[in-house]
């Protein structure tokens, strides 16, 4: 093993990353292998709704019947299909084979996923450092999706060059993008609990590097489709066919160039984004907002989604 002192001196720095990144990325990998997915305490609906979708079989009655058994995430659902951003011809409904039947079963199954992991950041106990990386990325992931839906609705609106894209679904993929973060976390906290040690700040690089590839991992693991393993991932699905190009890769990576180019973050020089007509116009727009006005619009955003 490399000598700690020689920890930060290359290539010793870069040999024990990458070791701690597959030891990790192992960990998670064996979790799910296992059943074990290290993303508790998951509300048992939630875990049966994964199973519904995996299913050819599944009616809208059957995710109904399934949502009534828990009261309260019935309601949600029912309250999220009638937002502004959900509930796009402006009709109330009332009962929650409706809003399913509004929503769709996978987006259905996206919104209560969505919430679920929301829940696991603000009330899952680590440790102080890790709590506040949880909390930081809760702030992150909603900062991103509203920015993801802003952009997608720019997009889907444009008028001489309108694209096929969906602002909640945008929403909920900036939603899910660091969505391994807890089980890296989740992991790390097992690995000292049986007499490792490894530095906070070491771990939060390995997190960093390694939450890409594990989210991508969860959300394959449940059955997401290629536009969401895409954003998770920051690339293109290699099984995707050449003539079916997907916006909301593009939308993810418009979305981050705005917060970096908001925040004044150095980061910006090195990332770039193809845009084509209406991509430019919608980014020109966006980037001129003064940032009163940006963050008021990410506000109603975030309000109009429900979330």
């Amino acid at each position: 093993m490399a000598h700690v002192s020689f920890f930060w001196l290359k290539p010793e720095n870069d040999k024990i990353i990458k070791g701690l990144e597959s030891e990790f990325y192992s960990r998670v990998k064996a979790a799910i292998q296992k059943n074990r997915l290290a993303l508790p305490p998951i509300p048992a609906v939630l875990v049966k709704l994964q199973s519904l979708c995996k299913s050819d079989d599944t009616t809208i009655h059957d995710v109904a019947e399934l949502l009534i058994d828990d009261p309260g995430l019935a309601a949600h659902i029912v309250s999220i299909s009638n937002t502004t951003l959900f509930n796009r011809r402006n009709v109330a409904c009332h009962d929650v084979t409706t809003a399913i039947s509004r929503l769709g079963i996978y987006r259905v199954r996206d919104i209560v996923t969505a919430k679920a992991i929301e829940d696991l950041k603000k009330r899952h106990l680590f440790s102080q450092e890790c709590n506040h990386l949880l909390t930081h990325s809760a702030t992150r992931s909603r900062q991103l999706a509203a920015t993801m839906a802003l952009v997608a609705h720019g997009l889907a609106t444009h008028e001489e060059f309108p694209k096929k894209i969906e602002s909640d679904k945008a929403l909920l993929a900036g939603l899910f993008a660091d969505i391994g973060l807890f089980s890296l976390i989740y992991e790390y906290q097992a690995y000292l609990d049986s007499g490792n040690y490894l530095d906070i700040d070491v771990a939060t690089h390995v997190f960093e590097h390694s939450c890409q590839e594990v989210s991508l991992l969860i959300l394959k693991h449940w059955g997401f489709d290629s536009d969401y393993l895409e954003v998770a991932s920051n690339s293109r699905s290699p099984f995707k066919p050449a003539n079916e190009h997907s916006y909301y890769l593009d939308v993810a990576r418009m979305a981050n160039h705005l917060l970096l180019f908001r925040t004044n973050d150095d980061a910006i020089e090195e990332h770039h984004v193809e845009l084509d007509l209406a991509g430019a116009e919608v980014m020109y727009e966006l980037s001129n907002l003064s940032d009163a006005d940006f963050v008021q619009r990410l506000k109603e955003m975030i309000k109009n989604s429900g979330m």
